[in-house]
């Protein structure tokens, strides 16, 4: 049977992966690398764990760390010569992913949290969002449990831009009515 789809075997694989890793601004696990690729469903996690140690040991990409990996000028350039060998429905579809990856991480590096235990058995979440500039705004609340703690973490760094402009627009409205 015929397979269905644009990837088709290792080479369109590697292709994709150099595509990608060029646009990428930070470096990327397997994991999200394969995410980020995953735009045709001709292309399985176990393609994408096999390509990507080739393409340290051939100079393509380099390890950063433990499971992370970055394009090398190697495989920018080489890149750059055979992208168009890649079908133009899924390079659009990998841009796309590729910018809300870029985004996502350089938000994520902006908003920070941190539970504390307590001697009492409750806990201090520290909650700050910063900008390029530096900090905007560090909150601690007290929560009862070490699962309301999470909960408080885990929303903040989804909704942590509303926090600020709503402390924001409270503390200058009241400002505003006291001149």
């Amino acid at each position: 049977m015929q397979r269905v789809g644009f990837i088709h075997d290792m080479l369109d694989v590697k292709l994709l992966i150099l595509f990608v890793t060029a646009r990428s601004n930070y470096p990327m696990t397997c994991q999200q690398v394969y995410e980020v690729c995953y735009q045709d469903d001709c292309l399985s996690y176990f393609d994408v764990c096999t390509a990507l140690p080739e393409m340290v040991k051939s100079g393509h990409l380099s390890l950063v760390g433990e499971d992370a990996y970055q394009i090398t000028e190697k495989g920018r350039s080489d890149g750059a010569l055979t992208e168009d060998g890649i079908a133009y429905p899924v390079r659009q579809r990998a841009e796309a992913a590729v910018a809300r990856f870029n985004r996502q991480v350089r938000r994520s590096s902006f908003v920070k949290t941190q539970s504390i235990p307590r001697e009492n058995g409750d806990y201090s979440v520290i909650m700050s969002l910063d900008d390029e500039k530096g900090n905007l705004m560090t909150l601690e609340l007290l929560a009862p449990d070490s699962r309301q703690a999470v909960r408080l973490e885990r929303l903040f760094g989804k909704k942590a831009e509303a926090v600020y402009s709503l402390v924001m627009t409270e503390l200058l409205d009241d400002q505003e009515e006291e001149e």
